[in-house]
């Protein structure tokens, strides 16, 4: 129910707002519309909330690297880096924390970064995913307030666990991925003891224009390790990134095996969970892993400025074959992230060298800070006289134009779908949480509850006992326990 305030909430303009969140879209499954103004504000003004470092991911590692395919998927893809058993693609990988800035540490409770630039000959594809297969949130509308929440404290600049709990008590749509951030997985070793997920659900489409749904699984060759919080606290700040380029220096060139889930329109029609809900993962027991692939990094950036802080990934860089889906996060991610880049590094962020295709790009852009740099169109001058407008009188001259045989098959949308934002306070938020919580040893959830109660003790009491009751509605005994170990922190 929404809260009423003497003080009514405007956008920047002034005017009064009459809902903050839930997005507009296309019926209660479908996809984001246009009109999504106050999203769109929100975002764009989020985006551009620090300088020059990013919002979000700010401190990370990279490194380059191979995927190598192992099973084709012809069948279900017309991307070409995923025709040919055997053939490899290079890669670079950026991992990162989330929530703090270049002056965090490594080993912040926090989840992880997992972005694999894959540079195909039919363009580049960025995976842009986290070490966990799904998020706190369904509706990007909420983004921004989520991340002010994890932030520092607007006054003291300090952290606030306080704030965090005020922010998931609020949402309980989060309650599966902060369990996951507060298990004994909440701190990885190193970056080379992580799994990566899309955590999106993307999909595929063949030569017969038949789409598949699909999420990308990374494993990790070396095996999962995790820290507590007292193990974190004696280690180093930069103790992931000195892991990776010791690692790699020394020909252990870490690894990861590529597998992916693959569900029909038909079976996502008609399966009993939202299939593009970031806040759910697909049971394995539905759908199997599939491994096509491994991911093995074996070269070190030689600057890091220029490369690992310039790298540019957006859910939006997409080949032919690859496509998004009605997942509202990734729709919005589609248009925040490459904003995001353009503010922070500039318009032609594409023409750096870390982020440039190894294919030849021609298209109608011209202008904007770094213009002309060599390695996207061999040459430095902008493009030279070339044409810069399309439709043009020039295609037979060698001119780019579109292909439509690459084109993505029609998606159709909810029939009779209402446009209006949709509020899921109502959905399944507890189910996923508790099967999860019931895999766990004794011993995994009794740090588990210690970790939330080392948190959830500086929130208000209202907060404490919203927050117990979304435990209890996941397991009665993950109650028990964090109201057990909250007694004991108190």
């Amino acid at each position: 129910m929404e809260k009423t305030s003497k003080c009514p909430l405007t956008t920047t303009n002034g005017a009064p707002i009459a809902n903050d969140q839930a997005s507009i879209s296309a019926g209660e499954r479908g996809s984001l519309t246009f009109d999504n103004w106050r999203m769109f504000e929100k975002l764009a003004h989020f985006n551009r909330e620090r300088l020059p470092e990013r919002v979000v991911h700010a401190r990370g590692s990279g490194a380059y690297g191979t995927f190598t395919l192992t099973k084709e998927m012809s069948s279900h893809t017309i991307a070409k880096f995923l025709q040919c058993e055997g053939s490899k693609t290079d890669v670079f990988v950026r991992f990162s924390t989330v929530g703090g800035g270049q002056d965090s540490s490594d080993y912040a409770r926090d989840p992880r970064g997992f972005a694999v630039k894959f540079y195909t000959e039919e363009g580049n594809w960025d995976m842009v995913g986290n070490n966990t297969p799904v998020f706190f949130l369904r509706d990007p509308i909420k983004f921004p307030d989520f991340v002010h929440s994890q932030k520092k404290n607007p006054a003291t600049n300090t952290p606030d666990p306080a704030a965090m709990f005020e922010f998931w008590a609020n949402n309980p749509q989060s309650l599966h991925q902060m369990t996951i951030l507060m298990s004994d997985r909440g701190i990885p070793l190193s970056y080379r003891h992580m799994h990566g997920f899309s955590s999106h659900t993307l999909s595929f489409w063949n030569h017969k224009g038949e789409r598949t749904w699909v999420k990308w699984h990374f494993k990790t060759n070396q095996g999962i390790k995790n820290v507590t919080n007292t193990e974190a606290a004696k280690l180093p700040p930069f103790g992931a990134q000195q892991d990776l380029v010791d690692a790699i220096n020394n020909g252990d060139f870490p690894s990861w095996s590529v597998k992916v889930q693959l569900m029909t329109e038909v079976e996502a029609r008609e399966y009993n969970i939202n299939p593009f809900d970031l806040t759910k993962v697909w049971p394995h027991a539905d759908f199997e892993l599939i491994e096509i692939g491994q991911l093995e990094l074996n070269r070190n950036v030689d600057n890091y400025f220029a490369e690992t802080e310039q790298a540019a990934f957006s859910p939006g860089n997409l080949v032919p074959g690859i496509g998004a889906s009605p997942d509202k996060m990734l729709q919005a991610r589609l248009m925040a992230y490459p904003d995001a880049h353009r503010y922070r590094v500039g318009a032609n962020v594409n023409q750096l060298p870390v982020n440039s295709p190894r294919c030849p790009v021609h298209h109608y852009q011209r202008d904007g800070a770094m213009a002309g740099m060599p390695p996207a169109f061999g040459t430095d001058n902008n493009q030279g006289g070339g044409v810069n407008f399309y439709p043009n009188d020039r295609i037979n001259e060698g001119a780019p134009a579109p292909r439509p045989e690459v084109a993505e098959p029609a998606m159709p949308v909810e029939e009779d779908a209402w446009i209006k934002p949709y509020d899921t306070i109502d959905e399944d938020n507890f189910t996923q949480a508790g099967a999860l919580y019931r895999l766990m040893s004794d011993e995994q959830k009794n740090q588990l509850a210690e970790n939330i109660a080392e948190a959830l003790v500086h929130a208000t009491s209202d907060v404490q006992e919203r927050m117990l009751a979304q435990f209890a509605a996941a397991d009665a005994d993950y109650r028990v326990r964090v109201s057990r170990a909250l007694a004991a922190t108190g």
